[in-house]
């Protein structure tokens, strides 16, 4: 009996271990760092000292302009951005799921290649096509503008991550047992039908899981608007709450302010995606 409890224990070690190592003790730490400030005596010329700052970090957090305003500017990209990336997965994975479409493999490899691509090289490639000197369409818009930029973020977003939320949509749709198309056809349903009525219903824990990824993708934004910094003027640097962070960490060599924005920036998300899985999951 006592090796039969063993067996167990000793599989999820590994894991434990590495989930303990790289998630637990990080979050662990940055609480911890969020607690302290620096301080220097006298006019500031002194040695600094660390000291024990209780809950300022947070006040301070609260308090910043850019920090609300980087989550606000965050909130209303992923109100418009991620319903446009998951209804454009979910259109691709019925499409590939349906009789018609032919060499589906070659077309799930070509949807899913933009994954693929680092997220900073695709940022990399759209900064030269959003570039006015190099772009072909820099004569008539400027994609880098404060009226833009944030539909120029979102497109090289969408571009990246439809292919890989489409992926997870069509397997979920080829779990579905084809004896219920096939009864729906006997009872003369059409193709759209069929979609509406019993594929998309079906797919609601899929759509589900992929709208939490991407509610923590959307307040983790990063390196699209990191990468397109130098070229457009409008990105400041504390633009998103993780550029916030950032700067705050090695721009000001500010470490506790920057654990006390990623602490709520991780309580935020938190709170969002659970507020989001339980809204999908009601009456269910």
């Amino acid at each position: 009996m006592i090796r039969r409890h063993r067996a167990p224990a000793l599989l999820l070690a590994p894991f434990v271990v590495l989930f303990g190592a790289v998630f637990v003790l990080p979050v662990g730490y940055a609480v911890y760092q969020s607690l302290f400030r620096v301080q220097r005596s006298g006019l500031g010329l002194g040695p600094a000292e660390t000291v024990f700052a209780g809950l300022s970090n947070y006040a301070r957090v609260f308090a910043d302009s850019a920090f609300v305003g980087g989550v606000l500017r965050v909130l209303a990209f992923g109100l418009v951005q991620v319903p446009v990336m998951l209804g454009l997965a979910l259109l691709l994975a019925l499409i590939l799921d349906s009789r018609v479409v032919r060499f589906g493999r070659f077309f799930r490899l070509a949807y899913f290649l933009p994954f693929a691509i680092p997220g900073v090289i695709a940022a990399v490639l759209w900064s030269f096509l959003y570039a006015p000197g190099l772009s072909p369409f820099g004569s008539t818009v400027d994609f880098l503008s404060a009226d833009t930029i944030l539909w120029s973020i979102g497109n090289i977003v969408t571009w990246s991550w439809t292919g890989y939320n489409m992926v997870i949509l069509h397997t979920s749709l080829r779990a579905i047992p084809r004896e219920l198309f096939e009864a729906a056809e006997v009872d003369g349903c059409s193709g759209v039908r069929i979609a509406w009525h019993i594929k998309i219903p079906l797919l609601r824990p899929s759509l589900t899981l992929t709208g939490v990824f991407s509610i923590i993708g959307t307040l983790q934004l990063f390196g699209e608007p990191m990468v397109l910094r130098p070229m457009a003027s409008v990105i400041s640097g504390g633009y998103t709450p993780v550029m916030l962070s950032y700067q705050a960490a090695f721009g000001l060599n500010d470490y506790n302010f920057a654990a006390a924005i990623a602490v709520v920036l991780a309580l935020a998300t938190f709170v969002f995606s659970y507020g989001f899985l339980r809204l999908s999951t009601k009456g269910s």
